[in-house]
């Protein structure tokens, strides 16, 4: 059995992190995949990474920056959208602990993107894609990038889930000469955008090809609750809807 838990965009949200990890482990998963994006936004970065460390780390085979993880840990600001993001990445920086930024920089990957086998798939992790391993999101509209030369696609960042397969052209008549490449984006964890609420993850399932998007509901009120106005009010307000 080859099954494994796909994390991403958790930022900052302790609350939904916990109720995904109770869920996941009754889901019989072998390894926990993290796609970046662990802190910032939400009020919880260093308590996301002490639970992680403390619960999680024996089961993690892959764990990248994001794009806050390399805004903050440069730091480097440019790359935000609008002046809220700043100020956010800014505060969360101004509240890590020492062990939090200890972590961040010698137990993450920081390219933002992770090659890797499992069972006979050749697996990409990426944050982003690659055309911007930490900015630039892949959608089933836009890849961002040439994929042909992987199995799988593991990608966060845009905040919405999908789970789609490309066909590329190759010379191979047994397979029709095509290849065939399965993108998949868990959502997030922490800051869902799809006008649902609740915490998602995905698992893959590698002896069946299958792959399950998983909607968790958890305490977002609790969560709503600790901030204290140090960062922009939309980041509070949009965990009621999802947006």
């Amino acid at each position: 059995m080859y099954k494994y838990a796909i994390l991403s965009d958790i930022h900052g949200n302790l609350f939904a992190l916990t109720e995904v990890i109770n869920d996941l482990n009754n889901q019989n998963i072998d390894s926990i995949i993290l796609l970046g994006d662990l802190i910032d936004y939400g009020m919880q970065s260093n308590e996301v990474i002490d639970y992680i460390k403390d619960n999680l780390s024996s089961k993690i085979i892959c764990n990248i920056w994001g794009n806050h993880e390399k805004a903050i840990m440069t730091p480097d600001f440019n790359h935000f959208s609008n002046q809220r993001g700043i100020d956010s990445a800014k505060f969360t920086l101004s509240q890590l602990t020492d062990d939090s930024k200890a972590y961040l920089n010698n137990e993450l990957i920081h390219e933002g993107k992770y090659e890797f086998n499992i069972a006979d798939k050749k697996v990409l992790a990426i944050h982003g894609s690659l055309i911007d391993y930490y900015w630039k999101a892949i959608s089933p509209n836009n890849l961002n990038g040439d994929y042909s030369d992987y199995d799988v696609i593991l990608s966060g960042h845009s905040h919405y889930p999908h789970v789609f397969q490309h066909f590329y052209q190759e010379n191979n008549p047994d397979m029709r000469n095509k290849k065939s490449v399965l993108f998949i984006n868990p959502g997030s964890v922490g800051q869902p955008r799809n006008h649902n609420p609740n915490a998602q993850y995905a698992i893959l399932d590698l002896d069946s090809m299958g792959v399950e998007l998983r909607s968790i509901k958890y305490p977002n009120d609790e969560a709503m609750d600790l901030y204290d106005g140090s960062v922009d009010d939309f980041y509070r307000l949009r965990l009621e809807n999802g947006i």
